[in-house]
């Protein structure tokens, strides 16, 4: 019975060992891919600075958009109404563009977009289509997207931010 009782004493301490190494690559594959992840979302959402272009109703729509969803604060939301202000959105490190009210000035806003800093372009499917020439024209900047539906700029914004990196301002 003695050796029995010790085989069964090591293959006890070797699936020990297994299940600890198991635990401890699964606590390092766990901190290398997602707490990265965590870490920039968290910062995003608490830090960065959103930039809204729109104007009237539409400015407020969006910003409601943005605050009642309890992801972004109100405080580091800012609305930009007209082509002169378009400087306000240094702060920014995202932009959002309601493109109905923004269609003749778009140009400005690219050049004006920091390399790095998102552009996500809300296109409402009852609006105005953007040109062609125009999509080309956003296409070719990086960090840009284009969307048609209120619940796909929220994906869009938080999707930004956790793959574009923040920068203290």
């Amino acid at each position: 019975m003695d050796p029995i009782l010790k085989i069964i004493s090591i293959i006890g301490i070797l699936e020990t060992l297994v299940l600890l190494v198991g635990i401890i690559w699964a606590i390092v594959l766990w901190a290398k891919g997602i707490l990265p992840v965590l870490v920039h979302l968290g910062n995003g959402l608490a830090k960065r600075k959103i930039a809204v272009f729109a104007k009237h109703d539409d400015l407020s729509s969006i910003i409601k958009l943005l605050t009642d969803s309890k992801l972004f604060n109100k405080n580091n939301i800012c609305g930009i109404t007209k082509k002169e202000d378009i400087g306000v959105a240094e702060q920014a490190s995202v932009y959002i563009v309601y493109w109905p009210d923004w269609k003749d000035c778009i140009i400005d806003v690219l050049n004006k977009k920091p390399d790095a800093c998102p552009l996500i372009i809300y296109a409402p499917v009852d609006q105005s289509r953007i040109p062609e020439d125009q999509m080309r024209n956003i296409d070719g900047h990086r960090h840009t997207a284009v969307t048609n539906f209120r619940g796909r700029l929220l994906n869009d914004i938080v999707t930004a931010m956790i793959t574009t990196s923040y920068e203290k301002k």
